[in-house]
């Protein structure tokens, strides 16, 4: 990590443990022809959200602690864009006692550094109140059980 907490190298396809292969389509690249910043974000949540479904088997949004987005930020290395497909990889770097803080890598092609990186937060919240609730501790068994093994 360097000074201000971010990691100092470029990350490579060792640096993540679930994969997810992505389909890119016309619209999500901008007028310059790449991929426009808000499908990156997208990409993110979908690479988070789909491991979580998979590997819970559980439509988490009827949980009674729902992961609501609290921090979402992005580090861009290369351009990405239609019309190759994407590969999300996912990472965990902590679970706390009412969050997860996920690391997202996209890769397009055979490069082994990503061409972007995410970090995303999730922060558990009572679902019968929603997103302006306080947190929630503990985070519910079966998300603990889904994110754990993706620990770094």
């Amino acid at each position: 990590m360097s000074a201000d907490g971010t990691r100092a190298t470029r990350p490579t396809r060792s640096d993540y443990v679930a994969w997810r292969t992505v389909t890119t389509r016309w619209r999500d690249d901008d007028a310059y022809g790449h991929l426009n910043n808000a499908t990156y974000y997208e990409l993110f949540d979908t690479a988070v959200n789909a491991h979580l479904y998979e590997a819970t088997g559980l439509d988490v949004r009827s949980l009674p602690q729902i992961g609501v987005v609290a921090e979402t930020s992005c580090r861009y290395f290369r351009e990405l864009g239609f019309p190759e497909p994407i590969e999300t990889g996912l990472v965990v770097d902590k679970v706390g006692r009412s969050s997860v803080v996920y690391r997202i890598g996209l890769f397009q092609g055979a490069s082994d550094e990503a061409a972007a990186e995410g970090r995303f937060v999730h922060v558990y919240v009572d679902n019968a109140r929603g997103a302006g609730d306080r947190p929630v501790a503990p985070l519910p068994d079966a998300i603990r059980a889904a994110v754990e093994p993706l620990l770094r």
